[in-house]
C-alpha cells in the first residue's frame, strides 16, 4: 500500500488580506509534493493570493505557511499568466528563458554550457525552440505563455506554481503546456497551478476549492461535488 506524498506546503489557520481587505479567511489545507494541486475558483476568489502566499510574496495576516522540500525549503519558480507581463520588452525568447537561469548564478557568475543546455531542453519541450531569436512582442498570446513556462522550467525548482498557465490559449499551447505538467510530476516536481475550469482541476492529483477561503481540499473526485460547487 502506497503513502500519499508528504506535504510541501502546510497552512494552518491562514489569512491573507491587503491592508483592509481580506483576502483569504481562515483556510487550513495541505499541498503535496511530487503531486499536481488545482487551485480553482471564481475570479475574485483568491487564487492568485494562494499562490502569492506560497511564493512568499503575501505575508499572512494571521495562521501559518510551511514550506518544506527534500533538503529543505524548496526552491519555487512561479510563472505568470503573459497577459500580466510587459510582453514589449526588448528581450528575445532566448533571453527571457535564460532569466530562468539567474536565481542559481547569482549577479556575477557567467553563464556555463550547463545553463545554456538546461535552457535549450526546456524551450525544446514547449516547442519554441525556433523561436529563440524572436521578440515577444512579435508572439502570439499561447507563445509568450509556452515561453514564460520554459522560464519557470530552466529554474530547476522542486516547487512550480503557475497562474492560470493555460487559459484562452490556443489548442497546441495549451497540449504543450500540460504535457509539461504532466512529466513534471513524474519527476517529482509539485505543481500548483489555479484555474476557473473544472476540467483542468478534475485531472489534477489534488484540488483546492477557492471561495474567499479554502471551502475544501483533496482528490478532485471528493472536492469537485455537487454540494461544494
Amino acid at each position: 500500500m502506497s503513502h500519499p506524498p508528504e506535504p510541501i506546503v502546510t497552512a494552518r489557520d491562514l489569512v491573507l488580506s491587503y491592508g483592509d481587505l481580506l483576502a483569504i479567511d481562515t483556510s487550513t489545507f495541505d499541498v503535496p509534493g511530487g503531486a499536481v494541486t488545482a487551485v480553482i475558483g471564481p475570479n475574485g476568489s483568491g487564487k492568485s493570493t494562494i499562490l502569492n502566499a506560497i511564493a512568499g510574496l503575501a505575508k499572512p495576516a494571521g495562521g501559518e505557511i510551511v514550506l518544506r522540500g527534500r533538503g529543505g525549503r524548496p526552491g519555487i519558480a512561479y510563472v505568470f499568466q503573459a497577459t500580466k507581463v510587459n510582453e514589449s520588452m526588448p528581450v528575445t525568447v532566448q533571453e527571457v528563458v535564460s532569466m530562468g537561469r539567474y536565481g542559481r548564478l547569482g549577479p556575477f557568475r557567467p553563464f556555463r554550457e550547463t545553463d545554456r543546455a538546461v535552457c535549450r531542453v526546456a524551450m525544446g519541450r514547449l516547442d519554441i525552440l525556433d523561436l529563440a531569436t524572436r521578440h515577444l512582442d512579435e508572439l502570439s498570446g499561447g507563445q509568450r505563455q509556452r515561453v514564460f513556462v520554459a522560464q519557470g522550467l530552466a529554474q530547476e525548482a522542486e516547487l512550480l506554481l503557475l497562474d492560470e498557465p493555460i487559459t484562452g490559449l490556443d489548442l497546441l499551447s495549451r497540449e504543450a503546456i500540460l504535457a509539461v505538467v504532466r512529466e513534471e510530476r513524474e519527476q517529482g516536481t509539485a505543481v500548483v497551478m489555479s484555474t476557473h475550469d473544472l476540467g483542468e482541476a478534475a485531472i489534477a492529483d489534488h484540488v483546492l476549492l477557492l471561495s474567499g477561503r479554502v471551502v475544501a481540499s483533496g482528490p478532485p473526485s471528493e472536492v469537485l461535488t455537487a454540494e461544494h460547487l
